[in-house]
């Protein structure tokens, strides 16, 4: 018999064990087959599904039975008392999803941080799975650092060693270790203004306040870099030196030696998140800052889930010194190690010359997209503003014109369909102005990137 048929007597055993009182006996299983007319297999799965759950108990000889319900079953707990146990350490996560919540299902998406399923690497992934789930140790335990050549192959773009490299469970993991490992709860942390939400709210869940430093079209400024380190005290600054997210800058070279001097006078570190290193455009992609660090000051951040798809979460720390050895230490604690068939499954996929070829077929999708939209953007509404078109990335950086709501905007967008980024939340503190942030790898093709920015006209 077919799981439909399975599942519909499911749903009809359900149906009459809501009508049954505790501990009494369901029709035997020749009468369920004559009353629903099913096979017996049918019967002996949906029996077996309902036990699993605790709906029914069987008793060999005798019969099936209605299980005897939890004690309060069905009245509402008071968990009033949880808010004072949990005091005020609240996880805020309204910079994740924005102000109006998930996207509904059938709206287009001019928002989010991952390529729609189109661009990304499934198949090469569903067969880098595979070959790794053929592996005899597949299953076994992997070292707390990760597997000794998949830290090879991180290594090397940072050049680095692969004694120096730590796997985490894709980026936003490897944020939360590192804001944790780096600096005390309390202490203020730099970042660049605007800014990933999802590092913003990582270190706010380590305790951490997030001081914002103002960016350029080269980048994060220097002299204000400086100032914000010495009236702070901070250890720390996070950035984003190559593909920004949301503006796409990239640090320009001679801001690079400059900013970490001015973080080495510190005594601070500098985290370095390289999530875009895979999303160029076709240009040269910028060496990591860590290439140009010889003192241990930068914390290298890396992942490959934008490049190939949401669920591979696996990226990886670099740094030198006692810093990983506490990063190491905070991983032991958290989760011991990363699922070793992931990991597997990167070795193969990061190893293969299939990923070099994807890699050049993502850049020039995006690169499409990217031009493509800024084309619309610019037809349909020509009083929204671009500083700069990226040359990597996922997104386009949109000043909307003063006086502007972009949460309204927001609103009336997700009222026709659309869901776009209000920029509010990409700020520590006030934003500078009214911004959107728009993806345009998120909607399925150029057509529906085109129409949905076509839906933003307001005289459409």
């Amino acid at each position: 018999m077919s799981d439909s048929s399975t599942s519909t007597l499911v749903a009809q055993l359900r149906s009459l064990v809501r009508t049954a009182a505790a501990g009494e006996r369901l029709p035997s299983s020749r009468e369920l087959i004559e009353r629903y007319r099913v096979g017996p297999g049918t019967v002996s799965r949906a029996i077996a599904l309902l036990a699993a759950e605790g709906i029914v108990v069987t008793r060999p000889g005798s019969g099936t039975y209605v299980a005897k319900k939890p004690s309060g079953a069905g009245e509402p707990l008071d968990t009033a008392w949880q808010t004072v146990a949990l005091t005020d350490r609240s996880v805020d996560t309204t910079s994740l999803t924005g102000a109006l919540g998930p996207a509904p299902e059938d709206a287009i998406l001019l928002d989010g941080g991952y390529p729609h399923r189109s661009l990304q690497a499934t198949r090469f992934l569903a067969a880098a799975l595979a070959r790794a789930g053929r592996r005899p140790d597949a299953w076994d335990r992997a070292p707390a650092a990760g597997l000794t050549a998949l830290r090879s192959v991180f290594a090397g773009p940072a050049g680095a060693s692969p004694d120096d490299v730590l796997i985490t469970a894709g980026g936003q993991s490897g944020l939360s270790m590192a804001f944790r490992a780096i600096a005390a709860p309390g202490s203020p942390v730099l970042v660049e203004s605007p800014t990933y939400p999802g590092a913003l709210a990582a270190a706010r869940a380590a305790g951490l306040r997030p001081v914002p430093v103002p960016l350029d079209g080269d980048g994060v400024r220097p002299d204000l870099l400086a100032e914000a380190f010495a009236m702070t005290g901070a250890r720390l600054f996070y950035c984003q030196p190559t593909f920004h997210n949301p503006t796409g800058t990239v640090l320009a070279a001679e801001r690079r030696t400059r900013v970490l001097d001015v973080a080495r006078a510190a005594g601070a570190f500098v985290l370095e998140d390289d999530f875009a290193r895979h999303l160029s455009h076709g240009a040269t992609t910028p060496r990591p800052l860590i290439t140009d660090d010889r003192d241990g000051t930068v914390v290298h951040l890396t992942s490959v889930t934008k490049a190939s798809a949401p669920s591979l979460r696996i990226g990886a720390l670099i740094a030198r010194g006692p810093v990983l050895d506490r990063m190491k230490a905070i991983r032991q604690v958290d989760d011991f190690f990363v699922a070793r068939p992931l990991q597997e499954a990167a070795l193969e996929l990061l190893s293969a010359p299939s990923w070099e070829r994807h890699v050049r077929r993502l850049g020039a999708e995006l690169g499409e997209r990217c031009a493509k939209a800024a084309a619309a953007l610019a037809a349909k509404c020509p009083e929204w503003t671009i500083a700069r078109l990226p040359t990597g990335g996922l997104h386009l950086w949109v000043r909307l014109p003063a006086g502007s709501d972009p949460n309204a905007l927001a609103r009336a967008a997700r009222e026709r369909g659309v869901v776009v980024g209000a920029g509010e939340r990409f700020f520590a503190t006030e934003p500078a102005g009214p911004f959107l942030r728009l993806s345009f790898a998120a909607a399925a093709d150029i057509a529906e990137l085109t129409e949905g920015i076509r839906r933003l006209d307001p005289s459409v």
